[in-house]
Order: C-alpha cells, then structure tokens, then sequence
C-alpha cells in the first residue's frame, strides 16, 4: 500500500487541531519503521536505549506538530530526521565516537521459508552475516542505509534529513551497498 505524503501533512495538521485519532494514524503508519531504524542506527551495544529514543522521537512529533512545513519535505523525512537527531544525541551523551557491531541475537528470529533444516541453518547464517554488516558499516552510511532501506525515503530526503549534500548521501549509499554486496557475494562463494 503506497502512502500518501498529502494525507501524512493532513493528518499532521489535524493532530495540531486535536484529533487524536489523526496522530493514531500517522504513528500506525510509521511505527515499525522509526524503531527499525533506531535499532538499526543504534547497534546491539546500545538497544537498551531504543524504547527510549523512539518514544522522544514520537513525542517531539506530537509536540512540534505547528513545526512540520510540508513544503520542505515529507512527513517521513520529517520523522526520520528527529529519530536521527535523537540518536546522535544519545552517542553525544555517552560520548561515543563510532561504533561496533556485535552479535546480532535478533537475527535469530528472522522468518525463515526454506524447507529443509539445511536451508534454514543457512538462511540463519545469512541474516546473521548481513546484520551484521549492516551494523558494521560507518554511522554516516548505515543511517542513510537505513533511511533508505527501512524508511524509504529519496536520496534528496536523506541529504536534508542528515544535513548532507545529495552527492554525500548518494556516495554513503553507494558505499553501504557496495560493503554489503561484498559480504553477500562472499558468503555465496563460501557457498560454492
């Protein structure tokens, strides 16, 4: 189901005026995908924290709703953006400089549609490695991976929400998916 950016700024608007059902929708929407990104920009080191940030990001949302210009970018590119500045908030506050990934015991709970246990234990092995990546990647790519990816936003919506030129953000994509390709394409010539 494709969402529609106009009825998001509707729906913004609305809250302003006191629908809550509006905010309903809109957090509905978008929920998965702000936590997913938060974790996913977070690493393993610091899950503990991504309840946390995700119900400041929301609630900064609700708070600056008369903030929002549609006119300047969509509603998701809005959100991802607050989600961003919480995140690099919180490495601010623990003073962290970069990050590493760890084990990735989420992965885990990848579903799985391969039919033999064979093709599941593999599958598993997969999933952990490309996590993995993911969480290894610099914080600069894996944030514009993962408003890509998960968030869906442009590369013009990923400049302005990481206040990067449209190059920076092409180039961060460019190089996140080229490291993961490596790590896929090694995995499957491990395979062969």
């Amino acid at each position: 189901m494709e969402l529609d950016p106009l009825d998001d700024a509707a729906l913004l608007r609305a809250h302003g005026r006191g629908d809550r059902l509006a905010f309903g929708r809109l957090y509905d929407r978008y929920d998965r995908r702000c936590f997913s990104f938060i974790t996913r920009t977070l690493g393993p080191p610091h899950w503990d924290v991504a309840e946390d940030l995700h119900q400041e990001t929301w609630m900064a949302v609700a708070g600056n709703a008369g903030a929002y210009d549609a006119g300047r970018s969509s509603f998701a590119a809005w959100l991802f953006t607050i989600a961003r500045n919480k995140v690099r908030d919180h490495f601010r506050k623990q003073k962290v400089a970069f990050l590493v990934s760890g084990e990735d015991d989420a992965a885990m709970k990848v579903a799985d549609t391969g039919p033999t246990p064979l093709e599941r234990v593999e599958t598993r092995e997969l999933a952990l490695k490309l996590v993995a990546a993911v969480e290894a990647l610099p914080l600069a790519q894996r944030e514009t991976f993962a408003m890509f990816a998960l968030g869906g936003l442009t590369l013009d919506e990923i400049a302005r929400a990481t206040d990067a030129g449209a190059e920076t953000a092409k180039s961060r994509l460019r190089y996140a998916r080229s490291t993961l390709r490596r790590v896929l394409s090694g995995q499957r010539c491990a395979d062969g």
